[in-house]
């Protein structure tokens, strides 16, 4: 594949042809979290639950973020400062085992938790009103944005530290009552079945780490330096090489056939840390 390279020159402030004005989107404060959390209850459908019911044991296999909730107030008393509500829905895959020789029965819960964090964002009290075009018609009015920066929520898969068979009265209850409807209803299409199983004595809890990065953003207008257009320079390859050429330009993968026997010195030696009572329970 040919590299789109373009001519573009460099800062040198020398080359600076005019100052443009650009609409973009600012950040005006971030934070990064590295989050222990520990005994979150998974949420089972009703055919999870017969599963677990008889089950000695399980084992977490993964877990992957379903969406994340997002809402941005103000602060009272705290001009330019703003609360970002998050709300995580994890789908975690477990294996239960109902005898050490049998083979694991695949189950899939729901973990949700909240976490709060409050950011900069400036204060502004306009209303921004704009169209977008719409062919052989009138242009369409798009909603009305208020004066509240956005939010923007940067996050990679959760892993799964720990996950144990307990009582219900062991875990983190993250929904109250979640037999009742309170799980949206787009969640609830992801699993098989139904969470309307409120009557059960056995449990799942998981310790999950993630890490996530929170924006506060804002539209601004900015005045950058422009130098000149970036022009590519390189013509399109369009000629399909022969595999076989292709093939021997790639780089023999010697540290596949013999790994490294070098170790990374922090790569062992530090444990894992725990939050205590991040997960809202107080232990």
């Amino acid at each position: 594949m040919a590299d789109n390279n373009r001519n573009c020159p460099d800062t040198n402030l020398n080359h600076i042809k005019e100052a443009i004005c650009i609409d973009t989107n600012r950040v005006y404060d971030s934070c990064a979290d590295k989050d222990c959390l520990a005994d979150l209850r998974v949420y089972l459908t009703d055919r999870g639950q017969c599963i677990l019911d008889n089950a000695s044991s399980v084992k977490c296999r993964g877990a992957e973020i379903l969406n994340c909730l997002v809402e941005v107030e103000k602060v009272p008393f705290n001009k330019g400062f703003y609360s970002v509500d998050l709300t995580f829905f994890v789908k975690v895959m477990l294996d239960a085992y109902t005898c050490p020789t049998a083979q694991p029965n695949l189950i899939e819960g729901l973990v949700t938790f909240g976490k709060k964090c409050i950011l900069y964002g400036s204060d502004g009290n306009v209303k921004v009103f704009s169209s977008s075009y719409v062919e052989n018609g009138f242009d369409d009015q798009n909603a009305i944005c208020n004066a509240n920066p956005r939010a923007k929520v940067q996050t990679v898969e959760p892993i799964c530290l720990n996950a144990e068979i307990c009582r219900v009265c062991d875990c983190c209850n993250t929904i109250n009552d979640c037999c009742d409807g309170n799980i949206p209803n787009y969640i609830c299409r992801c699993f098989e079945g139904s969470f309307n199983n409120c009557e059960c004595e056995k449990a799942i809890k998981v310790t999950l780490g993630i890490f996530t990065i929170v924006q506060l953003e804002r539209d601004v207008q900015m005045l950058i330096p422009a130098y000149d257009f970036c022009v590519p320079t390189k013509e399109c390859c369009c000629e399909t090489e022969d595999p076989c050429d292709i093939f021997r330009k790639i780089t023999f993968p010697v540290d596949e056939f013999f790994p490294p026997n070098q170790r990374d010195n922090n790569s062992c030696n530090d444990p894992i840390p725990y939050s205590k009572g991040s997960c809202g329970c107080g232990k």
